[in-house]
């Protein structure tokens, strides 16, 4: 067999298991969230045609499509190999339409190559299995989602299973509403083996208004983490004070400046212009610090004196006790 037929065939063979983990990963991360069996119904495997099809809509999931470059590749890609992997969709109740669960770029590559349809599975599913097929694979598979993708992501998890009205026995230590919120947080945290600290630090930065939420995945150097876990705590009114500050030219709003703010003007609600004088004054504070004459550090002699024969010269004592300072800097980061 000629290698590019044996390419080929290797490429359909992987395609198809591929095709297979997708919907088996997401019926997995299903059956252990939301303790439920998928329909016992089979996809229904066709042609669908692009018109007929809408981006997915039950849930704000975050996910964002290939960038243009990015896309426009995959289309040629598809173009030369064809749809090796089926979209898969649901059937919109009372219309003749489909809602995309997965394949959103597929479909996209699709439509710049003009074609007029597209394999698809077509399932079975209630919202909450929706809501995991569309975010399942896209956890599990793709290491490029920004922060925000995948706090939308667990949140719509989150959101679907706090819906579904079960309650869990915990332990007597919690009860009602924050069982429930507690056993749907750890339940999605042990599928996709992570902390429940690491989803409540995403879910957490969802709460940023969307101008934040772009600046924060577009230019992370005028938006660190640590300040916007901060911003979060404030309402969508008092958010928009920030994303001024975060768009000042030549400027990086820092840690210690917005622990300053939250002092002055504690969240939820704060007045714009309060914001503003609280971060003007950490500002001057700052620069005040910086042109501040260095101090000199002196020490009692007398103290030193039975070591200090034994080490050298002054400027050696010096080199030995920077080397000290930077071992101790160096511990207390690691701690």
């Amino acid at each position: 067999m000629a290698k590019t037929s044996m390419d080929a065939v290797l490429k359909r063979r992987m395609a198809a298991s591929q095709q297979a983990s997708e919907l088996h990963a997401s019926d997995d991360a299903y059956q252990q969230i939301f303790q439920r069996a998928p329909p016992p119904v089979p996809a229904q495997i066709c042609e669908l045609p692009l018109d007929k099809l809408d981006s997915f809509f039950t849930a704000d999931i975050g996910f964002k499509l290939y960038p243009p470059i990015k896309l426009k590749a995959f289309a040629q890609q598809l173009q030369e190999e064809g749809v090796l992997i089926r979209i898969i969709v649901r059937r919109i109740p009372g219309t003749d339409r489909y809602e995309i669960l997965a394949g959103h770029n597929r479909v996209e590559a699709a439509k710049i190559n003009g074609w007029a349809a597209i394999g698809a599975e077509i399932v079975e599913a209630d919202n909450a299995r929706a809501i995991t097929i569309a975010t399942v694979t896209n956890l599990i598979q793709r290491q490029d989602l920004s922060i925000m993708e995948r706090g939308k992501a667990y949140k719509a998890l989150l959101d679907a299973k706090n819906q579904q009205g079960h309650r869990f026995d915990l332990g007597d230590e919690t009860s009602g509403e924050n069982r429930q919120k507690y056993s749907a947080r750890a339940l999605v945290a042990e599928f996709f083996g992570v902390t429940e600290y690491k989803i409540r630090k995403v879910i957490r930065l969802t709460q940023l208004i969307p101008e934040l939420q772009d600046i924060l995945e577009k230019t992370p150097k005028q938006l660190n983490l640590a300040c916007a876990n901060l911003m979060a705590d404030y309402d969508a009114e008092s958010q928009a004070a920030f994303v001024e500050i975060c768009s000042v030219e030549g400027y990086r709003l820092n840690k210690s400046t917005m622990q300053y703010i939250v002092r002055v003007c504690p969240p939820p609600a704060a007045q714009e212009q309060a914001v503003f004088a609280a971060w003007r004054e950490a500002r001057a504070k700052e620069e005040k610090k910086l042109t501040a004459p260095p101090k000199k550090i002196t020490f009692d002699r007398r103290k030193f004196a039975p070591y200090l024969d034994k080490l050298g010269s002054d400027r050696e004592i010096e080199a030995l006790f920077l080397q000290f300072l930077r071992e101790r800097a160096k511990a207390a980061i690691i701690a």
